[in-house]
């Protein structure tokens, strides 16, 4: 099993298993059970993105009448089809057990999720008020029957499903017989996304109830639909998901901005990829709404529970019971940083790591802030991939545009259902004078850089910020990912590079420091591997420790496994895909691989590569996918600093040695989680904030401010 198709894990089906990892936490009663809630809405919401976007591909790929077997690796993409259907069906029903045993726990705790056959006499009242003064004013309800066309479903929205059988009227000839056969009515009600899923009704003592709004507006069916004389009422839940994919125009009249949000408005009408619909639903209502909504055999559709859109539990209520909740741990400083005094003269000095959400991402507002007001800064240029809802990041740099700073902002207008945030935002530094640059055509730019150029005494100097994640202030409390602030001069000159390549695009510049994408990645990334062979021929100590969150690309697991073969030892910490099958005899013995999968999203991208004990380390914004390495803009950066490397080199050896969330990759994808042995409890997320907090040596105050979990889970890369 070491041939063809054999050497690898087809990426969709390792998606899969990432999924069922965070499923798993959602079943771990170690978790505390409003966290419980939490991991299956992002496993709900994972689910609503994968179909949007890669079993939308597959979907395409069937429709072309191509079977896929080169590019699936051994598979047709009509059996791939089919089996992400049963793998998906299988983890839906395993989701609803596993919600039906946290509610039942919840229970136990005094919170009860009640329908609208579960309230008492005394809740009535307050539910009828709530949907009358709360609910009926944003409800949209379609009679289907005598319409002509069939209204256009949203994509991912959560529709009640209405049938009406009506009071026959007294028979009084033939002809009025032939009318009772139009005696079922179907509707559609669309369920209001600006008010919150879960309705907190009146406490009972200590008994603290909830409602879904899909309950609240069932209770009220008979007040929507009054004008009917009906037999019997019945609503059901059904959703649809939509082909995500953006055409782009290629009018060359139009700029890009208007392209993007042109394309953004046609994704509403993609094509259905998934129908879900609730298994209790009559046959006739399910065949009715299929056939009219031209859904075929060859869509995905998936038989599910009396809810849809779990995705939502990310936001359910707290109800004061923080005792349900993770404890929230206070980010810590950066030893030498300060949020008094100027960062900049700190980082002239010398370099800084931060690593978020252990330590504050208070520091990068902090940075581009001082580099808003100072007199001396004459240029602040910038990438940005995807912002916070009112991100202070835009704030502090159209402050600086306001102070006379010249600010060039690189913003991916194609950042996946980021679009229309960033279209807003592009428009807003538009109008306050900034810069912008919509990217490169065929290229998404997700790199993550900065450089401040700042003129003193005649003389220009450069600092600036290189990451593994979006200067987002939001996702960066539950996003692990590191910074590192540097002067260093050659390889902020190499930044500008980069920023001049996105302005003159078909000129490659050569980059003495950084790896950039995508001209350099692939083949430098080789070329340290094929170094680890060589020194591992020669008797040489040679390993290779990396941290990312997918690898998937062919080329490059066929090196790792070369390298394997070849005595290097290597140790993968992959939270997401991981195609790559570790521990085969005569291909990838000396490879081992685990997936963290804990209260933050492992988010990381660090190289360690041994080269005989003189350690080079690199951290960047690539993942090892076809797409990081050949179709994106991404920077890959050394580290110089000896201390900073030792760093970033303790951290991925306090992962590694994770026991309790730590699963291991195979091919078997299972799951299964890390044998313990006779070794303690080790908890990578928690030893890794401990590791920083024996580093702190001066406690700042501005600093302590305890984190909190964002209502949403926004997106990844």
């Amino acid at each position: 099993m070491t041939t063809n198709h054999y050497r690898y894990i087809d990426r969709e089906k390792s998606w899969l298993a990432f999924n069922a990892r965070v499923l798993q936490e959602a079943a771990d009663e170690t978790v505390p059970l409003l966290d419980r809630l939490r991991f299956i809405g992002i496993f709900s919401n994972n689910f609503d993105e994968f179909f949007r976007v890669r079993f939308a591909a597959i979907r395409r790929l069937v429709l072309s009448g191509d079977t896929g077997e080169k590019l699936l690796v051994g598979i047709t993409a009509q059996q791939l089809m089919r089996d992400i259907t049963d793998i998906v069906i299988r983890q839906q029903s395993e989701s609803l057990r596993i919600l039906n045993v946290v509610e039942s726990q919840l229970a136990k705790e005094n919170i009860f999720i009640v329908n609208e056959h579960e309230i008492s006499p005394s809740q009535e009242h307050f539910v009828k008020d709530y949907f009358i003064q709360k609910v009926s004013p944003r409800l949209v309800t379609i009679i289907l029957n005598d319409l002509a066309e069939f209204p256009l479903l949203k994509d991912n929205y959560g529709y009640l499903a209405v049938k009406l059988v009506l009071n026959p009227e007294e028979k009084k000839s033939l002809l009025d017989h032939v009318k009772l056969r139009k005696e079922v009515r179907y509707a559609i009600i669309e369920m209001p996304r600006e008010l919150n899923r879960f309705v907190v009704l009146p406490s009972d003592g200590d008994k603290q109830y909830v409602m879904l709004l899909d309950d609240v507006i069932r209770y009220n069916l008979g007040s929507i639909f009054s004008i009917f004389d009906y037999k019997s009422i019945k609503a059901h839940m059904i959703k649809i998901t939509r082909d995500a994919e953006l055409d782009i125009d290629s009018d060359l009249s139009k700029s890009m901005l208007e392209k993007i949000a042109s394309s953004v408005k046609d994704r509403r009408i993609g094509e259905v990829v998934r129908f879900v619909y609730d298994q209790s639903i009559g046959k006739d209502t399910l065949k009715y709404f299929l056939t009219n909504m031209g859904i075929e055999t060859t869509d995905s559709i998936i038989p599910g529970g009396r809810y849809h859109n779990r995705r939502d539990y990310m936001d359910f209520p707290n109800l004061g019971r923080f005792d349900l909740l993770y404890k929230q741990k206070t980010p810590l400083p950066v030893n030498g940083l300060s949020l008094d005094g100027s960062m900049m003269q700190k980082i002239q000095a010398k370099d800084y790591l931060v690593y978020a959400p252990y330590q504050s991402f208070s520091y990068l507002i902090k940075f581009l802030r001082e580099a808003a007001l100072d007199p001396k800064v004459t240029s602040i240029r910038i990438t940005l991939y995807r912002l916070a809802k009112n991100s202070q990041i835009i704030s502090s740099l159209i402050n600086a545009a306001k102070n006379g700073k010249k600010v060039i902002v690189q913003i991916e207008l194609q950042a996946r259902f980021d679009e229309a945030s960033n279209i807003s935002y592009a428009e807003q530094m538009q109008t306050e004078g900034i810069h912008l640059i919509f990217g490169i055509k065929g290229l998404k730019v997700h790199s993550k850089i900065c450089v401040v150029e700042r003129v003193d005494k005649g003389k220009m100097q450069r600092s600036g910020f290189i990451s593994t994640g979006n200067f987002n202030e939001n996702t960066a409390r539950i996003y692990t990912d590191v910074t590192l602030f540097t002067s260093h001069q050659e390889i902020l000159k190499d930044v500008v590079k980069v920023f001049d390549f996105f302005d003159v695009n078909y000129r490659v510049h050569r980059y003495k420091h950084l790896i950039v994408s995508p001209h350099y990645t692939r083949t430098k990334f080789y070329k340290l591997i094929d170094r680890e062979i060589l020194n591992a021929t020669l008797g040489r100590p040679a390993s290779i420790s990396m941290k990312m969150n997918s690898l998937s690309d062919y080329p490059m697991i066929d090196k790792l496994y070369d390298a394997s073969k070849a005595g290097v030892k290597i140790r993968l910490q992959v939270r997401g895909i991981c195609a790559l099958i570790p521990g085969i005899p005569g291909m990838s013995d000396n490879i081992e691989a685990i997936s963290i999968v804990d209260n933050y999203l492992e988010h990381v991208r660090v190289f360690i590569f041994c080269n005989d004990n003189k350690w080079d380390v690199f951290i960047g914004s690539a993942d090892m996918m076809r797409r990081n390495l050949d179709a994106r803009v991404e920077v890959t950066c050394p580290i110089y600093d000896e201390s900073i490397k030792k760093e970033i080199i303790d951290t991925f050896e306090v992962g590694w040695k994770g026991n309790v969330k730590a699963r291991l990759h195979s091919e078997k994808l299972d799951n299964v989680y890390r044998p313990r042995g006779e070794n303690p409890i080790f908890r990578a997320q928690v030893e890794t904030y401990n590791y920083y907090c024996e580093r702190v040596e001066v406690i700042d105050p501005q600093i302590l401010t305890p984190t909190s979990i964002p209502s949403k889970t926004e997106k990844t890369d």
